[in-house]
């Protein structure tokens, strides 16, 4: 019996569907690995960086910053830790305008700043959901406050603020800081990178709630502690003398520095006036600069000092040898240079000649020695180049080489005209003569350390007067008269004092010797001398025989009393004597002349000469001139507006012409803004200049100021402009549209502004804006 057929199988149909099922998984299992890897390998740092954002919140702990020392260990500059107000503006949710304006309340207390305003405030709140402030470094009254209302989302974090527990004292020289703690002005901006040290960090967990579950910090290292040449005391006696005479001439400006001649240490560096570094809101621009280093002015008579000592040790030249002073008239070249009216001295000893101050024999004296060998001490003194003092936008001043001398330079230089300097070289100059005739370069650092006060192994350096050089000389110093020369000029100098125009300058107990000056301010529009603007100086030291310490008074423009009470001898050699006699008595420098009563004193004085200002006839165009050979960096020939010189260097170059100052307290007005008004007519006609200067915009009126220069009129004030979060060309040319200058702090956008925004100033006023990134 035949089998019926077998049915066909179904089982290569199943396994097309196997495979096809098999192939779905595949494709499905390699989309999810694809996915995976986008995720977990491309995408992971962006990941990362989120989670981080949501569950973790990075503190930058800021370090200390170095403490600023005297000699004595006595605190200038401190930092103490203050409470930050912060809010967490998602954690405000809708309350954030009443909330900023509930905060506003207590922190706003200064109309001027604008920071802590309640619009400020509530745009940083809608900026941004995880961080915003409330107010920085604020007072503790302030902070309790904040901390009674307890409201949700605002915050404290402690930050550190920097204080001055002397106030105004060394104002210019120890400088400020920002906010930030970042060094805006003198020490703590010549050091700020030492002194700021390197933050730490801290970094806080938050579960989904956003409730701190943790941290972990890394401890910030403290920036490094200066230990100054200043004398705390001898610092703030000389700020008291120089303040009373400020006070009792009507001075624009006063500067005075006292120096160890044997060491070239600063001992004390006054300036008048001065500000209060606490109080950086109401700052006057004004007078944040150091005059002692950074501008220059005509030395006038203190000058002769160069020139005969120069004539003994090169010359031959002997005290007692005889100069004809023809009269008190001299011509040369077709200059005629005259002594003061009253004077008309014939033949003389060389001494009686500088006692008296004759501009006749001082220019017989620089004869004798030629223009080259003349220059070689004017530089082996020091001038004409920087003393590398330690102290931000220092000038070398002006000092011409011989071959850009005029045929009658050399009479002018003799009595100190045609060359500019600043009071720390006139200072140097004088200790160079006192100390055997070494010059020893200026310091103001005694050393940067790690220790802090109360460490076995930072030990004060108190200052004992010595009466010997160093065994090792510092870099720098050398020999520039010899020692019999330094003996005869300080018994001349003697001479100015007891017998010439430095009988003010005399002490009660010791011996004091020196030289007077009186120098007419430059107009430099005109390139003459003022009539009646002055600059009254006195430079000396004390004792005779031992000197202790050296002494350089500059009172800038004195106004009030007769016109010889404008002179050196009245206005600045009284300030010597205060200031010498009560160091010397503080130092316990023993006495090398008997005690005099006040009456034996008086009849002492009673007949001081004048010295009065030397003829104006010097060639002032040449000097000015001079502006254009000084470096790039110095402050006397660099930009008024100095941002734009980064501009400049970062940027395609923009042309533009400086704003005159009225607010600049230059003696000699020689500010570059200054210079390049005063030689705009005479840029245009030289040609080959012009292309430097574009065509100046329309701007204010301008007048003649007391300093004797043209500047825009001081009756013109405009508000500062806000400059937040502005990079450098915006800064710039914001300030530059309503008139005014800037200085410029670092790099990125602007962050904060001394003065703050709208503060009234006078036009052309120098706005310090601080950079940050």
């Amino acid at each position: 019996m035949n089998k019926a057929p077998r049915q066909t199988l179904t089982a290569p149909i199943r396994r097309i569907r196997f495979a096809y099922v098999a192939l779905f998984f595949c494709a499905w299992t390699a989309l999810i690995a694809v996915r995976l890897g986008w995720l977990q390998v491309v995408r992971h740092s962006d990941f990362v960086h989120r989670a981080a954002m949501q569950q973790q919140r990075t503190f930058e702990v800021a370090p200390r910053r170095g403490m600023l020392y005297d000699r004595n260990l006595r605190e200038l500059a401190v930092t103490v830790q203050v409470d930050s107000v912060y809010a967490v503006p998602s954690e405000l949710g809708d309350n954030r305008a009443s909330a900023a304006e509930i905060l506003a309340e207590i922190v706003h207390a200064d109309p001027t700043d604008n920071f802590t305003s309640q619009q400020q405030m509530l745009a940083r709140f809608n900026a941004s959901r995880n961080f915003a402030w409330v107010a920085r470094k604020v007072d503790p009254s302030i902070a309790d406050r904040l901390r009674e209302l307890n409201l949700k989302g605002v915050y404290f974090q402690k930050e550190f603020k920097r204080f001055y527990p002397n106030n105004d004292l060394a104002a210019q020289v120890l400088g400020y800081v920002g906010t930030d703690d970042i060094g805006l002005g003198g020490l703590e901006r010549q050091f700020d990178e030492d002194m700021h040290g390197e933050p730490g960090h801290m970094l806080t967990a938050l579960d989904a709630k956003r409730h701190v579950l943790g941290s972990e910090e890394s401890q910030p290292m403290p920036g490094e502690n200066l230990v100054l040449s200043i004398d705390a005391n001898i610092q703030y006696m000389a700020e008291r003398a120089l303040d009373a005479q400020m006070l009792k001439t009507r001075a624009l400006h006063g500067t005075v520095v006292v120096q160890d001649p044997h060491t070239g240490q600063i001992l004390a560096l006054a300036i008048s006036p001065r500000f209060n570094p606490n109080d950086q809101k109401h700052m006057d621009s004004s007078v944040l600069q150091n005059l002692a280093v950074s501008d220059v002015y005509e030395p006038g008579s203190t000058f002769k000092l160069v020139t005969y000592s120069a004539a003994l040790d090169g010359a031959g030249v002997q005290p007692t040898d005889l100069v004809d002073c023809q009269n008190g008239a001299m011509t040369m070249y077709g200059r005629t240079l005259h002594d003061d009216h009253s004077d008309h001295f014939g033949v003389v000893t060389v001494q009686y000649a500088l006692e008296h101050s004759s501009d006749v024999g001082a220019a017989k004296m620089a004869l004798k020695l030629g223009p080259n060998k003349f220059y070689s001490y004017m530089r082996g003194f020091g001038f004409g180049d920087r003393s590398g003092i330690e102290l931000p936008s220092e000038t070398r001043g002006l000092l011409r080489a011989p071959k850009k001398w005029g045929s009658t330079s050399i009479l002018s230089m003799a009595i100190g005209q045609e060359v500019g300097v600043t009071p720390v070289q006139l200072v140097t100059m004088v200790s160079a003569l006192a100390n055997g005739g070494v010059y020893m370069p200026p310091h103001v650092l005694l050393q940067s350390t790690d220790e802090m006060k109360g460490d076995a192994r930072l030990k004060p350096a108190a200052f004992r007067p010595s009466n010997q050089l160093p065994t090792t000389l510092p870099d720098g110093a050398h020999r520039v008269i010899s020692e019999m020369t330094s003996a005869k000029m300080r018994m001349m100098m003697q001479g100015i004092v007891t017998e010439g125009t430095g009988k003010l300058a005399a002490l009660n107990g010791y011996s004091s010797a020196g030289k007077t000056g009186t120098a007419q301010k430059i107009d430099v529009a005109t390139h003459t001398y003022s009539h009646t603007k002055l600059v009254a100086s006195f430079a000396g030291f004390a004792p005779v025989s031992n000197p202790a310490i050296s002494i350089a008074v500059v009172i800038d423009t004195p106004t009030a009393g007769g016109e010889a009470a404008h002179y050196g001898g009245a206005a600045s050699a009284p300030v010597f004597a205060d200031v010498a006699q009560q160091v010397l008595e503080y130092l316990g420098v023993p006495h090398d002349q008997p005690l005099k009563t006040k009456k034996e004193l008086q009849i002492a004085q009673k007949d001081a000469v004048d010295d009065s200002p030397a003829d104006s006839t010097a060639d002032l165009s040449a000097m000015f001139d001079d502006v254009n050979n000084l470096p790039a960096d110095d402050p006397l020939r660099a930009p008024a507006n100095a941002a734009a010189v980064d501009i400049a260097a970062n940027e395609k170059p923009v042309v533009r012409t400086a704003k005159p100052s009225g607010d600049s307290p230059g003696i000699l007005n020689l500010l570059p803004g200054k210079v390049l008004a005063a030689f705009r007519t005479d840029e245009a006609a030289r040609g080959a200049e012009t292309a430097r200067l574009a065509p100046q915009k329309a701007a204010p009126a301008v007048e003649t100021k007391e300093k004797g220069a043209v500047v825009v009129d001081a009756s013109l004030r405009v508000p500062v402009p806000s400059f937040d979060g502005l990079g450098l060309r915006g800064v710039v040319e914001r300030a530059d549209a309503v008139g005014l200058r800037v200085q410029a702090v670092g790099s990125g956008l602007a962050r904060e502004q001394v003065p703050a925004a709208g503060t009234m100033v006078g036009a052309g006023t120098e706005i310090v804006v601080r950079f940050s990134r």
